[in-house]
């Protein structure tokens, strides 16, 4: 299941879009503006964005090009939505830093291709390669995390659970996570556990990364869930 920001200002094809979507088992989120676009993924980042070209006010693609410079943002999987069909349009469309360029009017079908597409050239490698996110590396290969201190890289000691949990939360940065998700994403749709059981195993990564000081990554979104993010340096309380 993945996250998915509609930036639209027609609402009629904004919700036709949403349907589709949520039938296929996506989240979605809604935009009419580019302000409104900044505003959603001020708080966590989508796993996909559909941008509107002709949008009131900052177009998408002035949008798309501000994304590319942002180094929070620069990453996000971009695709166009447009009227405009011309060769020359989709090479700008592509040159501002979109993904994908899909012409209206399209058949939810190939909307739904398109999506799947950008999301595999997207997703990370999460097989045996390492992560890296501020002064902490993961190595699923080895098993190991370790931080980066004065005398090199140093390594944390760190239970199997906290172990999935910080890799998946590494390799999706900057996106807030409800414990539904993680329990989903980490133990599994199949594993009937209570929802606080995150919070458990929240605490125990906490004690893990404290050592190094940089359990500051995991930030508690109140009412939400969790986000790691490399913006706080701060320790966690």
């Amino acid at each position: 299941m993945s996250s998915v920001l509609i930036v639209e200002d027609e609402s009629a094809i904004a919700e036709l879009i949403a349907i589709n979507l949520r039938h296929a088992g996506h989240e979605v989120t809604l935009a009419a503006s580019a302000e409104q676009a900044q505003h959603a993924i001020g708080g966590a980042l989508p796993d996909l964005v559909l941008l509107d070209w002709m949008l009131p006010g900052e177009s998408g693609l002035q949008l798309a090009r501000r994304w590319r410079t942002d180094p929070r943002t620069r990453d996000l999987p971009i695709i166009m939505l447009t009227a405009r069909a011309e060769e020359s349009d989709k090479v700008v469309g592509l040159d501002a830093g979109a993904d994908d360029y899909l012409s209206k009017p399209f058949s939810p079908k190939e909307l739904l291709a398109r999506i799947r597409a950008v999301l595999r050239r997207k997703a990370p490698n999460t097989l045996d390669e390492a992560v890296e996110v501020g002064a902490l590396r993961l190595d699923p290969a080895t098993r190991r995390v370790t931080h980066r201190a004065d005398s090199g890289w140093q390594e944390l000691k760190i239970g199997p659970t906290e172990f999935r949990l910080l890799h998946f939360l590494m390799t999706h940065p900057e996106r807030v996570h409800t414990r539904a998700q993680l329990l989903d994403r980490v133990w599994g749709d199949h594993v009937f556990i209570e929802e606080r059981t995150v919070d458990v195993h929240i605490k125990r990564l906490r004690e893990a990364l404290a050592p190094a000081a940089v359990s500051g990554l995991i930030e508690t979104v109140r009412g939400v869930g969790y986000r790691l993010s490399d913006a706080s340096g701060r320790q966690a309380a």
